[in-house]
């Protein structure tokens, strides 16, 4: 008969030594943890989960307001200064520039500014928000179908700005007439002919080179920041379409995955905080848009930068707005 090696006859000693550990915790309560049990929170953690409130906000005077109606003459006053004191003051002036800033710090008072903010600019992919913003209201009406090929083209076209990802979502919710319709549609109204415009599809991320541009400047895909900060104030306090739909543009506007203009600038100066995000850029034409969401960092930023240099300004303008919202930062600016 084969005897037992030295390493069998020390496994049974193992166990019961494992067995008896355990017996013990369970008995002094060391660490007796069952599995409905979850580990308690650090103090750090539990203070960090109290002071951010859950998105889509449960309440805001924006649920009940318009945009225009919280602007902040102070606030206004501010944003305009650091821009003044810096080297885009030409580009301002010249209505190449345009930003807005959302102050959601205290939900409940919440503060509104913006340079040109009613000026439309091409914006290249940043009004793909409008295409996003179309497929699930259809989805909540009926009219598209959520699949995974739908869910996919999603982020894809948000969060890496995929061109056929949003060709192919325009062509599934019936084409640019039924997304520029849905943008002028009440009460999201994020296209308004009577207030200088907004957020327009005009044309396929594609080579097919017909258009459909927007019937007061012209332009093929546009926005104006006060539209875009609409977009997303509204998003943040669960209005776009509703609060369930509200959060599911949120995840699909999470997880940027281009590491450029503000969420470079972000992740170096508030790595903690939450970005959703849509940006874009073409030849001279830089667009970025964010909704930030932090323990020290509320609020939304758009801006839409009409320059050879523009994805270094919109870089540098997030640390001007934040000057302006009263926040700093000992991290790079750049």
């Amino acid at each position: 008969m084969k005897s037992a090696s030295p390493v069998e006859h020390a496994v049974p000693t193992v166990l019961r030594r494992c067995c008896w550990l355990v017996g013990l915790c369970l008995v002094v309560g060391v660490g007796g943890l069952s599995e409905e049990t979850a580990p308690p929170q650090t103090p750090s953690a539990e203070a960090e989960s109290d002071s951010i409130s859950a998105l889509p906000l449960s309440e805001s005077p924006l649920s009940k307001q318009t945009l225009t109606a919280c602007t902040d003459s102070t606030l206004q006053k501010r944003l305009h200064q650091e821009i003044s004191r810096s080297e885009w003051t030409e580009l301002m002036e010249q209505g190449n520039l345009a930003i807005g800033v959302v102050d959601l710090s205290a939900p409940a008072d919440p503060h509104y500014a913006a340079v040109n903010g009613h000026h439309m600019l091409y914006a290249a992919s940043l009004p793909k928000i409008g295409i996003l913003y179309t497929a699930v209201r259809q989805m909540e009406y009926g009219g598209l179908r959520p699949s995974p090929a739908v869910r996919s083209d999603l982020h894809k076209m948000i969060r890496v700005s995929s061109n056929a990802a949003a060709t192919r979502m325009i062509d599934r919710v019936g084409g640019l007439r039924a997304v520029n319709q849905a943008l002028e549609h009440a009460p999201a109204s994020l296209y308004d002919r009577d207030r200088g415009g907004g957020i327009w599809v005009g044309k396929r991320f594609s080579s097919d080179s017909r258009r459909r541009p927007d019937p007061l400047e012209g332009l093929s895909h546009a926005a104006t920041v006060h539209q875009v900060a609409r977009f997303y104030t509204m998003v943040a306090t669960g209005r776009l379409v509703n609060r369930a739909r509200s959060a599911q543009m949120l995840e699909i506007l999470s997880n940027p995955g281009l590491d450029h203009k503000f969420v470079h600038v972000l992740r170096r100066r508030a790595p903690e905080a939450s970005i959703y995000r849509k940006s874009g850029s073409w030849r001279t034409w830089h667009a970025d848009s964010a909704l930030v969401w932090g323990p020290e960092r509320r609020y939304v930023i758009v801006a839409l930068v009409r320059d050879a240099q523009g994805g270094r300004v919109v870089r540098e303008l997030l640390p001007m707005a934040e000057a302006a919202l009263g926040l700093s930062s000992p991290r790079s600016n750049s």
